[in-house]
């Protein structure tokens, strides 16, 4: 299991996601316990590109609890549909706000976010969460970031 990260100060988004998979997917390896593995996503997420906030939602009881994460507090919980985090739950896909105040119904945890991307969990082909991270920045978030998400999402192991 590696402990270490590798973070490179690139300009170039594609080469830092293609550089971090990999040792996501060696903090992963071995390891049976979901809580730690998304935590370790989530450190490894906020080490690399410094977003002011990188968590996880968990799905339980029809809503969304908070669940390991990176930055400042956040809410504990969110109603299925509510902001963007419900809206991507409900909707069953990956939401890039490119500024939340144009968001209907945004649930603003910090004042300081400015843009967010939500991608949904799945397990079983169910949502059973969502990952959720937040930018001080407008417009932090695209295709890229949806495309290596989803990647770093589809590494994670559910042991049954």
């Amino acid at each position: 299991m590696a402990e270490d990260l590798t973070i490179i100060t690139s300009t170039d988004k594609e080469e830092q996601y293609r550089s971090l998979l990999p040792q996501i997917e060696a903090l992963l390896d071995g390891e049976p316990d979901l809580v730690a593995n998304l935590a370790n996503i989530c450190a490894a997420l906020k080490e690399q590109f410094k977003w002011l906030w990188v968590g996880f939602y968990l799905v339980k009881k029809e809503e969304l609890v908070l669940g390991p994460f990176q930055g400042p507090v956040a809410c504990t919980r969110i109603a299925k549909g509510k902001g963007v985090c419900g809206s991507a739950w409900q909707l069953a896909k990956t939401l890039i706000v490119p500024d939340v105040d144009a968001f209907p119904g945004h649930i603003a945890c910090s004042s300081a976010s400015r843009s967010e991307i939500v991608l949904p969990l799945f397990h079983n082909n169910e949502v059973i969460g969502v990952l959720d991270v937040d930018s001080e920045n407008l417009a932090q978030f695209d295709e890229i970031d949806a495309k290596y998400l989803e990647s770093v999402l589809k590494l994670i192991n559910f042991n049954e």
